[in-house]
């Protein structure tokens, strides 16, 4: 690659800042434009992996292919997404920028004061005279003689403490009293006669307990017979070399299987249960779906793990809002369902996905629809599977 041409740009170049505003947007612009070019190539990039892109014959894609296509087209998107919030953000920046700045005004004529101030009084002219010296601190008088107090009167002499006197001897304790008399009880009532118990009733005799049968006489077991001797071992023999040989190349990814099945014409259904009848059985391996239209039923031949799903559109032909389920039924089973509820004279989509482990074949397939009582649908539906893996 060669070195990038840088064009001559001299100091004289001349932008005004309208110039350089109109530059900024126009370069946003430009931005813009490739990263539409870019999310255009995106779209074609997945065109080409799904077979749809005019003009090109793309191989058959795996899952793993689509998938992979998949997370790069969505990691494009995550940074042109971040490169639309930067550009959002110059955007805003530039139009809140002032566009034309003219230069500065010259400064305005300064306003007439207001009306002309009074006169100033004339000062006198007299001389200031000195100041005096200050004079001496005169004596400070004699403090004035405070009142007389009063005498106390004189308190009387305390006279001496008499000498305390012998305690006496404690007098002898007097004799108590005797007990009077306690007043005589009265007799106590006379208690009544006891009633005699009655005699206990004779326990009756226990019932005589049946004999016991006799047991069944156990059959002989039989001799067990003796093991035959066990023959010896043979001597394991040379393990041969290992042959040479060159790996052969690692063959193509196999394509997936799919079934797409559909009934083109509308089916009526009511409030009875029914079975759509698919007048359009197409697969792309014939070892893996099977199905003759019309038909109610496609099978499926080879074990694995599938990917059905069932998209319906119901047309309501009562006047009232009535409500229609559509069933994917397996092996007789109904193993999912889903239902709306459609007014009238609107037509209106169900779908319905479930990952299915088929372990035994052959297995069957079918769409079942029903309404709600007094309901009358026209039905269109269509049934896809693919088959993505081994179990």
């Amino acid at each position: 690659m060669s070195q990038a041409n840088i064009p001559n740009i001299t100091p004289l170049i001349t932008l005004t800042r309208d110039d350089a505003i109109n530059l900024l947007l126009s370069s946003i612009a430009l931005e813009e434009l490739g990263l539409s070019h870019i999310l255009n190539a995106e779209g074609e990039k997945i065109q080409f992996v799904l077979g749809t892109l005019p003009g090109v014959t793309s191989p058959p894609a795996t899952i793993s292919d689509i998938l992979i296509i998949n997370e790069s087209v969505r990691d494009t998107i995550n940074a042109v997404t971040k490169k639309e919030f930067l550009l959002d953000s110059k955007l805003n920046s530039i139009l809140n920028t002032p566009i034309s700045v003219g230069p500065t005004g010259p400064t305005g004529p300064t306003g007439p004061s207001g009306g002309p101030p009074g006169p100033t009084g004339p000062t006198g002219a007299g001389a200031t005279g000195a100041t005096g010296a200050t004079g001496a601190t005169g004596p400070t008088g004699p403090t004035g003689d405070p009142g007389p107090t009063g005498p106390t009167g004189p308190s009387g002499a305390a006279g001496a403490t008499g000498v305390t006197g012998v305690t006496g001897v404690t007098g002898v304790t007097g004799a108590t009293g005797a007990t009077g008399d306690p007043g005589v009880t009265g007799p106590t009532g006379v208690t009544g006669v006891t009633g005699a118990t009655g005699a206990t009733g004779a326990t009756g005799d226990p019932g005589v307990t049946g004999p016991t049968g006799v047991t069944g006489v156990t059959g002989a077991t039989g001799a067990t017979g003796d093991p035959g001797v066990t023959g010896a071992t043979g001597v394991t023999g040379v393990t041969g070399a290992t042959g040479v040989g060159v790996t052969g190349p690692t063959g193509a990814a196999p394509a997936v299987a799919v079934l797409n099945a559909a009934n083109n014409t509308p089916q009526n259904v009511g409030a009875a249960a029914e079975f759509i009848v698919l007048d359009v059985v197409d697969t792309n391996d014939t070892t893996v779906y099977s199905g003759t239209p019309p038909t109610t039923t496609v099978s499926i031949l080879e074990t694995g793990f599938y990917w059905v799903t069932v998209e319906a559109v119901a047309d309501s032909l009562v006047a009232t809002t009535e409500r229609i389920t559509i069933e994917i039924v397996f092996n007789g089973i109904s193993v999912t369902s889903v239902f709306v509820d459609v007014p009238s004279g609107i037509a209106t989509e169900l779908t319905r996905t479930i990952n299915l482990p088929v372990t035994t074949v052959p297995s069957t397939l079918q769409v079942r629809a029903t309404g709600s009582a007094g309901s009358s649908f026209n039905i269109t539906t269509s049934l896809i599977s693919f088959r993505i893996g081994d179990i």
